[in-house]
Formats: C-alpha cells, sequence, structure tokens
C-alpha cells in the first residue's frame, strides 16, 4: 500500500501539526514505506546504505549541521540528498530552514512539511500512523463478536446463521463487532483486527426481519468498534458421514494475512445450543491462553490410568509365575 504526500499532511496536520513549505509539487510523490528516519550518513556524503523511500525527517541535529557547513558544500550535500526520489522532508521543532534547503527541494519537486513537535514526540505520532496506513487488509464474508473478551468470527454459507447466532450473544449481553462484512487489518507481525465497515458498523441483516439497530435497540454497550480475531468459528450443515472433531487434541488453524488462527468447525443440526457453544468456545480458548488445556489434561489423565492398569496387570502375571 501507499499514500501520497498530501494525503499525509490533510490527515495528520492536527496530529504532527503540520504546515506546507516551499512547492506543492511534490505533494502528488506517494509515500512507498511505512518508515520515517532521518537522512544520517547521507548529509556526510555516505549513500553506500541510504534507504531513500523513507520520509526523511530533519531534527535540530541534522538542521544545526547543514546550518554549519560552508555554503559550498551545503550545496553540494543538498544536491546529493535531492537527487534520490525521496517521498518528502518533514522538519521538527518549527525549525527555520537552513539557506538552500527550499529552493533544492523546489527544484527536485519534492515537499517539505513543518512540525512543532520536538523530534521525538514527532516519531511518537507518525510511527503508528504509518503503521495502520500501511498495515495489510483484507474483508472477509462472516460475523465478528466480542464473547468474554475472546473475538471471534464465525463464518459460513449464506443463510446458516451467522447472524442469527451473534444476535443471540449480544442478547446475552455480549458484543456486536461487525456483521456480514468484516474488515480486517494486521498489526504487527500475529495479530489480526477485525472492524465493521463505516456505512454498516452496528448494522445487522436478519433474514424475515430486515435491517436492526444494534446500538440502537440494546445499547452503546451492546458493540465495539474494533476487535482482535483470535478464533474463528466455521458454521456448517450436518450431513451423513460427516467428520467432526470430538476430542480437541488435533486443533486446525486457518491463515488470516499469514497470521495462523485457530479454527473450529461446529456441526449444525436441528436443537443445537450455538449460542452456549459459542460462550463455551470463548472460554475454552481463554484456558488454553492461560496455559490449561482440557483436552490434553485429559488425555494425560487417560494415559496414566493405563499405564497403571498396565503395572497392575504385569505385577499380577509376575506373581503368578
Amino acid at each position: 500500500m501507499s499514500l501520497t504526500v498530501g494525503a499525509l499532511l490533510e490527515q495528520t496536520r492536527d496530529l504532527l501539526e503540520l504546515e506546507q513549505l516551499g512547492s506543492a509539487d511534490g505533494l502528488a510523490r506517494e509515500i512507498p514505506s511505512s518508515d520515517a528516519s532521518g537522512p544520517g550518513m547521507v548529509l556526510a556524503g555516505f549513500t553506500e546504505r541510504f534507504v531513500h523511500q523513507r520520509i526523511q525527517v530533519l531534527g535540530e541535529t541534522e538542521v544545526t549541521y547543514l546550518r554549519s557547513l560552508a555554503p559550498d558544500e551545503r550545496t553540494r550535500i543538498l544536491t546529493l540528498l535531492f537527487s534520490y526520489p525521496i517521498p518528502c522532508v518533514m522538519v521538527t521543532k518549527g525549525l527555520a530552514l537552513p539557506d538552500g534547503v527550499e529552493s533544492a527541494a523546489t527544484a527536485a519537486g519534492v515537499a517539505i512539511l513543518r512540525s512543532r513537535l520536538k523530534t521525538l514526540e514527532f516519531y511518537r505520532r507518525i510511527t503508528p500512523f504509518l503503521e495502520q496506513a500501511f498495515a495489510p487488509t483484507t474483508s472477509l464474508h462472516g460475523s465478528l463478536a466480542d464473547v468474554y473478551g475472546v473475538g471471534l468470527l464465525f463464518t459460513g454459507a449464506s443463510g446458516i446463521g451467522k447472524s442469527e447466532c451473534v444476535l443471540d450473544l449480544v442478547e446475552r449481553g455480549h458484543r456486536l463487532v461487525a456483521d456480514d462484512l468484516v474488515m480486517v487489518r494486521r498489526k504487527g507481525a500475529d495479530i489480526l483486527l477485525g472492524t465493521g465497515h463505516p456505512l454498516q458498523r452496528h448494522f445487522m441483516e436478519i433474514r424475515g426481519v430486515g435491517l436492526i439497530d444494534v446500538r440502537s435497540i440494546f445499547g452503546i454497550r451492546a458493540v465495539r468498534q474494533q476487535k482482535r480475531i483470535e478464533v474463528v468459528v466455521v458454521l456448517q450443515a450436518w450431513h451423513e458421514g460427516m467428520v467432526a472433531e470430538r476430542t480437541g487434541l488435533d486443533m486446525e488453524t486457518t491463515e488470516i494475512l499469514g497470521v495462523s488462527i485457530p479454527k473450529i468447525t461446529v456441526p449444525l443440526n436441528p436443537g443445537k445450543n450455538l449460542t452456549v457453544i459459542a460462550e463455551v468456545i470463548a472460554m475454552n480458548h481463554l484456558m488454553r491462553y492461560a496455559g490449561e488445556d482440557p483436552a490434553q489434561a485429559f488425555n494425560e489423565r487417560l494415559k496414566g490410568h493405563l499405564l497403571g492398569k498396565a503395572e497392575v496387570q504385569r505385577y499380577l502375571l509376575d506373581d503368578d509365575e
């Protein structure tokens, strides 16, 4: 993903306390990287490891260094810096630009944005914005609910009962995050955050009833804006010969945006209390997260019992001999 310098300016003008300097031609440039850093050794003439795709930040150290250079040397360094297709230059602390910086940037078609923030605070604010702007995203057909603090993503064929299950969970005090269309964003290496589409957030389609506003009916505590997706619950119609997990020892997983997520397939047949099963799935996940695995504990207990019986039988055989 990428965004333009102009879009960055509009979206972070207040957050980063930005003002535009120099030519506006550079506002159309794309920012191809989610990183921002100072030009470093480039200002000393060393360009071998220069990552020009990043936003280039000039703090007090860089500005003071440029001011200390003789005019001819400063011009040479600025020409070298702007010979690379850098996205833009950010100047922190509201510092005045050294002579030649603005003209060199204008000649290269690079926008200069100045922030009143101190350099450390500037990095603290821009880093999460860039991480979110460049985070991998996708959209999934399903319903997302917060059940006992666990994000359950319900998937399955259209009309299988995903929305009805989540509606029942909301009625029991749990929270709706998104219905029908779930927007998923990866944060870091292994966190998936799900949210609803802005136009349909907190609305649900219930077949035979139509669209309902969950927040208006059940109150603000029945909804939330986003939730980490922790378990995928696949709803599947029961059919003869269907193989279903019986012990929970062989946990299935599925991948979303390169992140492995536990997957539980729930076969549906008449009379099954899906809402209670969803609550148990959430509580069971919490137990696993706390280091307790009921299936594994039962398996170990069973193996211990069988080993104990085997020892008794061996003892009796040895005694008979």
